[in-house]
Parts: C-alpha cells; sequence; structure tokens
C-alpha cells in the first residue's frame, strides 16, 4: 500500500513486483508477478484498491489516503471497546508534547457538522 500511496499515478502490477524487489523494497526478494497480483486482487476486494480495467495492462491505485485508512483503522478499533475513554486517555498518554498540543489546537478548532 504505501507505494501506491506514494505513487503519483497508477501503477500495474510489473511495477509494483519491481518497487519491491528495489532497495528499500521488501527485503530484496524477488516476488513472481502472479504474487502482486494476487495481493492486489485481496486488496480491491476489501476496497482498499481501484483497478482500471479499461487498458492492458491493469493499473492500479489506492481508494483513500494514507491518512483516510489510518483514521478508518482507528475508528474500527474504538469501535471494539466498551470504554472508548480509557482507550482515548492511554493513546493520549503515549504521544509526545508536540502531538498533543497539535492535538489540542485541532479540538479547539470549530468544525462544520
Amino acid at each position: 500500500m504505501d507505494f501506491l500511496w506514494d505513487a503519483d499515478s497508477p501503477l500495474t502490477a510489473n511495477e509494483l513486483r519491481d518497487l519491491l524487489a528495489a532497495p528499500g523494497g521488501v527485503d530484496g526478494r524477488e516476488l513472481a508477478v502472479t504474487t502482486v497480483l494476487t495481493v492486489l486482487a485481496r486488496l480491491e476486494k476489501k476496497g482498499l484498491v481501484a483497478r482500471e480495467r479499461d487498458i492492458r495492462p491493469h493499473r492500479y491505485s489506492s481508494v483513500t489516503s494514507r491518512e483516510e485508512h489510518t483514521v478508518s483503522l482507528m475508528n474500527e478499533a474504538l469501535g471494539t471497546v466498551m470504554d472508548r475513554e480509557a482507550v482515548l486517555a492511554r493513546f493520549i498518554g503515549g504521544i509526545s508534547a508536540e502531538e498533543a498540543q497539535a492535538l489540542r489546537q485541532l479540538l479547539d478548532t470549530p468544525r462544520n457538522a
């Protein structure tokens, strides 16, 4: 997902495979393009990736931004607990002073409902 989030345009499975094999990719192992296609198909089924079907080879892009995905994960995690306040308190206890200040500013900013 990181490569899709960082890309300026949709990527093919071959392009993703090459990025994964490059230094800084996934531990330098060679991946078969069929493996990459399998993972992309699973991500598409979960609604995380969109496939452009009108051209070949198909191109893939992220449906949401990294930030939107993270928010979704946070909301999902909070939805599984009875005491949301306790979870939020523990989360806040683990952030830096700079992050706490940013959070205060965000909470103090009026929002349109």
